[in-house]
């Protein structure tokens, strides 16, 4: 079932095209994230989902409303700063979004307990939220997010500002949350993406430069790596392997260098019979399929 629909979405500042003519679909209990780096749309396309900016083109609508209803009622939405009440408890900054969403006051304690279990801060619900560490706010934010339980939930870069223990605790109820609703969020970290999303989108200068189902986009953009990891810096045998003909493209990085394969049956006997022939000082061989971020690269490049 399709939660929504963005057609054609556009938005300019004066000069400068923010996001110009991006198409896609979410899809109901699917978590799809949004990809590439800062400057690239991300917040702008999110922000004119939630009602907060108007496109200067385009459509955005769902087809379970008609065209008069309000799309925000199907939308939950954590911004990529929050801004909370330190001096409210956890517990009572949830109940006061519930309220100001319409629920009664009953409604929405009853629906805060089960949030607040739900996102792991039951034991501190009671506790100022200014004594939260940032794991725990991003938690809470994704609970008031959810109060009125929307059919869709964006999250803004929702772990990009957390120390790696916090991240986990975030990605993890992400992977679990796609049982209580859709997810949009949004994220420059591309590692994370691959942990957790459904569907990905890639984003760059505005547009949308690649999308589809993870697995899709990976048989789409298939490409084959090998790394050679050496006990000094990798710059100086490089020449090595520039004559290679099973190898497409050769990068370097620090002690390691990695070889974009064409035929990895044929580039594998060949690489040894180098390393043997020329008695380099390898250290460790790891043959990779590409990742989210190698495929965002070579998108980027065409």
């Amino acid at each position: 079932m399709t939660v929504l629909e963005i057609e054609n979405l556009s938005k300019q500042y004066k000069n400068k095209k923010a996001v110009q003519n991006i198409k896609f679909t979410l899809e109901a209990g699917k978590c799809t994230a949004l990809l590439g780096p800062n400057g690239a749309g991300k917040t702008t396309t999110l922000n004119m989902i939630a009602g907060l900016l108007t496109p200067t083109s385009g459509t955005i609508r769902s087809p379970l409303l008609n065209s008069k209803q309000d799309l925000r009622q199907l939308i939950g939405f954590l911004p990529q700063y929050t801004s909370f009440y330190g001096w409210m408890s956890g517990k009572e900054y949830v109940m006061f979004a519930g309220e100001l969403c319409g629920l009664t006051k009953k409604e929405a304690e009853s629906r805060t307990e089960y949030l607040l279990n739900l996102v792991g801060l039951e034991e501190g619900k009671n506790r100022k939220i200014s004594q939260y560490s940032g794991g725990m706010k991003q938690r809470l934010g994704i609970a008031q997010a959810l109060i009125h339980k929307p059919k869709l939930i964006l999250l803004d870069e929702p772990v990009s500002a957390l120390d790696p223990f916090g991240r986990r605790e975030v990605l993890e109820l992400m992977r679990n949350l796609k049982n209580e609703t859709t997810i949009l969020f949004s994220t420059h970290i591309l590692n994370d993406a691959e942990e957790v999303s459904d569907n990905v989108l890639f984003m760059n200068d505005g547009k949308i430069i690649e999308k589809g189902s993870l697995t899709e986009v990976k048989q789409r953009n298939a490409e084959n790596l090998m790394f050679l990891k050496f006990d000094q810096p990798a710059s100086s045998y490089v020449e090595s392997f520039e004559t290679c003909e099973s190898i497409e493209e050769i990068n370097v990085n620090n002690d390691t260098i990695s070889l974009s394969l064409q035929d990895v049956v044929h580039a594998k006997n060949d690489i040894l019979q180098i390393i043997a022939r020329e008695n380099l000082p390898i250290i460790k061989i790891e043959l990779s399929t590409a990742s989210l971020e190698d495929i965002f690269m070579k998108v980027v490049k065409k």
